[in-house]
């Protein structure tokens, strides 16, 4: 069953957001000044889905619409950058179908928007943005919550929204004051799960808020560390060759496979392009089964050169 509460406004990735759908991770605009830039709302997708839709394939993409079917959630519709529709299934859990607007539904709206999202954290040192990339479950949380326990701030976490300026310098705008960490991380920095909103049933991962270690300034990124999991005996980093930058950042887009259909191949190639030359970019590797988020965060700040 899923709850709506009209005309509440939230802000996040620099945006007014208006829903339907409750949407407590965010931060509530109590008195909105500007207009309004994305609208969720429920509607019923039943015959447009399948009108769109090619059996087996659960995703729909063309110029404008990203549209897409969860099996016994919902389908999602996402079109121009402004507006994303729901269309729940029966029972449908609602604590998932958030997960999937702020995921797969925001990466989709900033894509539209010809912002890049690249998959992972950012926290603040020396007010600069530094990113955690990587595919799931390499640490990239792990590590961004090893960051703040520090005392620095989080500026994002799961995407992480990159614009360029005329200068090609690129800058991460901030998401909202929450993280997402499962049970492992929290036994790590000896957190209570008890104290945490597990993100939907029988989940092991947990909702994180982090309100008083966030920044909600839009800062300039300075560096983009990716993060390997590989059978290793210790850590190690390396830098990323020029060469080796643009295959990354394509494999790290978050969803990158909404990019063809979607017609944004050729901009994502020139923006990806542009920034790598701004930035320093290394590789973080790690054990598999070992603990070395600690060994990791002096390692970047060796690296930073703090």
């Amino acid at each position: 069953m899923v709850h709506t509460i009209s005309n509440t406004i939230y802000k996040a990735f620099g945006y007014s957001i208006q829903s339907d759908i409750p949407l407590p991770e965010l931060q509530q605009i109590d008195n909105p000044e500007s207009d309004i830039n994305i609208t969720i709302h429920c509607a019923d997708l039943t015959e447009r889905w399948l009108e769109l839709s090619v059996s087996p394939k659960k995703f729909v993409v063309t110029k404008n619409l990203i549209m897409f079917w969860i099996p016994d959630l919902a389908v999602f519709a996402v079109e121009g950058g402004t507006t994303i529709t729901i269309s729940p299934e029966k029972g449908a859990d609602e604590d998932k179908i958030r997960l999937y607007i702020l995921g797969s539904c925001m990466g989709a709206i900033l894509l539209q928007r010809r912002i890049l999202p690249l998959h992972g954290s950012a926290v603040v040192i020396d007010h600069k943005a530094y990113a955690f990339i990587g595919d799931s479950g390499h640490g990239k949380s792990t590590l961004a919550s090893s960051f703040i326990q520090r005392g620095f701030q989080l500026l994002t976490d799961d995407v992480i929204a990159v614009t360029l300026d005329i200068h090609n310098i690129p800058y991460v705008t901030p998401a909202y004051p929450q993280q997402k960490l499962w049970q492992e991380s929290l036994d790590t920095f000896g957190m209570n799960s008890d104290q945490f909103r597990p993100l939907f049933e029988r989940e092991t991962k947990y909702a994180i808020p982090v309100a008083s270690h966030f920044s909600a300034d839009t800062l300039p990124l300075a560096g983009i560390f990716e993060l390997i999991k590989m059978d290793c005996s210790h850590t190690g980093i390396r830098a990323i060759e020029k060469l080796e930058r643009l295959p990354l950042l394509y494999r790290h887009t978050y969803r990158n496979f909404f990019l063809p259909d979607s017609g944004l191949t050729q901009w994502h190639f020139e923006t990806t392009a542009r920034m790598s030359g701004s930035i320093e970019i290394y590789q973080l590797r790690r054990p598999l089964n070992e603990s070395t988020v600690h060994q990791l965060t002096d390692m970047i700040l060796s690296a930073i050169g703090k």
